[in-house]
């Protein structure tokens, strides 16, 4: 479970001083699938950054399962991310020089895996994400969508409690975007939280609920689907 308590970030900007949140309080149950909607520029991937442990807030407290993100040495914060969270972005960010077998290992090799152990379970995530056709095709030879799909595989290679999503369908087409969001679904019910950041409704519409940032500030928005 994530908690976040009078969580505030602001940063200079110009000689100005920007309020990317204030005074965010948010709790995220386990299971929990979350769409963070806003304008640019209210806040929205500050708040993924910083439940990424990528970013310290300005003041405030950010928990994960009751231990104090920012009161964990970086290293210890790397260890937690590399074992609990997952990320999936908008660009893919894939390495143009590896397959997409060798993408999806990056992790699995940093976590010390075995060379065997490593493959097999990347070609066992490849085939759930529909691309075992595609093991050994560099991203260039791939669609932008199978390019996400390796994108989402590779994020399941050390089985995240948490994944964090920064608009994971902005860059595909409609038909494209529902495939990608099946997928980030069945990650749901496989028992992960999913929080996620999109400009999209049709995107939004999967969470269970929306939050909504508005110049910093989160407003829970009451769906059709929860009434």
């Amino acid at each position: 479970m994530y908690q976040l308590q009078s969580v505030t970030q602001t940063y200079e900007r110009r000689g100005n001083v920007v309020t990317a949140l204030d005074n965010c309080n948010l709790e995220i149950p386990d299971n929990d699938f979350i769409a963070i909607v806003g304008p640019s520029g209210s806040g929205k991937t500050t708040l993924l950054s910083i439940l990424g442990g990528m970013m310290a807030p300005s003041t405030g407290n950010v928990t994960l399962d009751g231990k104090s993100l920012y009161d964990l040495s970086i290293d210890e914060r790397t260890k937690l991310r590399g074992k609990k969270i997952g990320f999936v972005f908008q660009s893919f960010n894939l390495v143009a020089w590896l397959s997409a077998c060798e993408n999806v290992q990056i992790p699995l090799m940093l976590s010390g895996r075995s060379a065997n152990e490593q493959r097999e379970r990347a070609l066992e995530l490849l085939d759930r994400v529909g691309l075992s056709d595609r093991a050994y095709h560099l991203p260039s030879e791939l669609s932008q969508g199978q390019q996400q799909r390796v994108a989402l595989a590779r994020t399941l290679a050390n089985d995240p409690q948490v994944i964090l999503a920064d608009e994971p369908t902005g860059n595909l087409d409609s038909g494209t975007r529902q495939q990608v969001m099946n997928y980030l679904n069945e990650f749901h019910n496989d028992g992960r939280t999913i929080v996620m950041v999109t400009h999209d409704a049709d995107t939004a519409a999967f969470a269970k609920r929306t939050i909504r940032l508005v110049e910093g500030v989160t407003q829970e928005v009451v769906s059709a689907k929860a009434a």
